[in-house]
């Protein structure tokens, strides 16, 4: 079965403040993301394999623009 964090388990996993990651769910930054019944749930595996190939929390959104 899938772990999903809350909020504040993402923030103490990451060691980033609550503020941080709602501000990196904002702006698409977080993977394995959803809202659930208007709470926001993050995907525990998806969040480590993102972090294993390399994923750093300070990268920008990446947009499709030329």
């Amino acid at each position: 079965m899938t772990e999903l964090l809350t909020i504040d388990e993402t923030a103490a996993l990451l060691k980033l403040s609550d503020r941080t990651i709602y501000a990196m769910l904002r702006a698409g930054r977080l993977p394995g993301a959803a809202k659930c019944s208007g709470r926001w749930r993050i995907d525990k595996a998806k969040l480590l394999a993102w972090l294993g190939k390399g994923g750093e929390l300070g990268d920008e959104p990446k947009t499709n623009e030329h």
